[in-house]
């Protein structure tokens, strides 16, 4: 028989055991679930947070549409907080000049000295300066770097940061401010930081041109308000007019009538609560008509031609004469004072009546109230050369 070879051993590799291989690898899927999961859980309560504080930016921005100061305080503390920032800061440009209105986060004397900086010229030794001018984001890594300029490094030296980033506020293409953020450590900012940030000067353009249209707006409203407010008084006084000139041709041989409606007028016109008039009869100041509710001497009373009631000085000077609180008088018009006691008026215009530069009587309006006539209704009341 014969001798042939061994068979060779065959080599058997080693087998981990199929239920542990399998619970070691369902366990490393589990924990990159759960971190994934992690994550999404956090962004979403990131944009939901965002989302908050984007909301109420808004709602702040419409419940203050003459004032953009409340807003620029919840965009900075939106953005200080959500770009987990040392503070944040608005900032504005107008006629070459950097304002800085409003900043958040540091102490009340670190944030006073910051904004103790401004207003200064607009320029590349800010961070805002030259987001602005440059139109793009500006970010600072480290301010203490050497390339870092002076005011950015003794800006971050008072309140205590290292990196910044500035994004500018732009409308239509042009620059008028910019938002900041700092942190207390160097290092780069996230483009997720840069795009909130983008946000928050978006939110902050509108907020300046919403003001900049209402107050547009409201200026137009004034225009076209006091443009209707003198249409009606001249057709007021038109009115006024036509009926004094009616009454004059209704009663050619009697000018009384002519003197009350002249008197209902003027106290119509002026928002008085009455009107009289005197003429100078010699040395003596007589009552010719009277219209109001105000009691008064009877027509024909006569008064002394002196200083010490308004009337007569206004014809005795041959000028207006308004006193806001006749009773209050220190003692210039003694016989006005007393009188306007007795019949308990207040402000008192008197305007004479002239003739080739000689005073021949006056028309006196008055107020039971403190309240001076304005300068429209002194014109209103004083005869003009082209206005008999």
């Amino acid at each position: 028989m014969r001798r042939g070879a061994k068979p060779g051993k065959t080599k058997v590799e080693p087998k981990l055991p199929v239920a542990r291989k399998s619970l070691k690898s369902e366990g490393s899927r589990v924990r990159q679930l759960q971190k994934r999961l992690a994550e999404a859980l956090k962004r979403e309560a990131e944009a939901q947070e965002q989302q908050r504080a984007t909301s109420e930016i808004l709602r702040v921005i419409s419940s203050s549409p003459m004032d953009v100061q409340p807003v620029f305080e919840a965009i900075v503390a939106s953005a200080g907080r959500l770009c987990n920032g040392t503070t944040a800061a608005v900032f504005l440009v107008h006629d070459g000049t950097l304002y800085h209105p409003a900043n958040y986060g540091g102490s009340p004397e670190a944030l006073a000295a910051a904004r103790a900086r401004y207003p200064r010229p607009l320029g590349v030794d800010t961070g805002p300066g030259i987001a602005i001018l440059t139109r793009s984001v500006h970010e600072v890594r480290d301010v203490e770097d050497s390339s870092t300029a002076e005011h950015i490094r003794a800006v971050g030296r008072v309140l205590g940061f290292r990196s910044v980033i500035t994004v500018p506020m732009l409308r239509e293409g042009e620059a008028i401010g910019a938002i900041a953020v700092t942190r207390r450590e160097p290092g780069p900012f996230s483009e997720g930081d840069m795009a909130l940030l983008q946000t928050f000067a978006d939110q902050a353009v509108i907020a300046v041109e919403n003001v900049r249209l209402f107050t547009e707006l409201q200026e137009k409203n004034r225009a076209l308000t006091a443009a209707h407010a003198q249409v009606t008084e001249a057709l007021e006084q038109q009115t006024a007019t036509a009926e004094i000139l009616r009454v004059i041709s209704g009663s050619p041989t009697d000018v009384q009538p002519v003197f009350v409606a002249v008197l209902a007028s003027a106290a119509r016109l002026c928002d008085a609560l009455d009107a009289t008039m005197f003429r100078v009869d010699g040395n003596v100041l007589r009552l010719v008509a009277h219209e109001g509710p105000i009691p008064s001497d009877p027509v024909g009373t006569s008064r002394p031609l002196t200083p010490a009631t308004p009337s007569a000085r206004a014809v005795l000077e041959g000028r207006t004469i308004q006193v806001a609180d006749i009773q209050a008088d220190g003692g210039e018009y003694p016989e006005g004072s007393a009188f306007a006691r007795a019949l308990n008026f207040r402000t008192v215009l008197c305007v004479p009546l002239m003739r080739e530069g000689v005073a021949l009587g006056t028309i006196t309006i008055r107020r039971t109230e403190v309240r001076p006539f304005t300068d429209r209704q002194t014109e209103l009341l004083r005869p003009s050369p082209t206005r008999p």
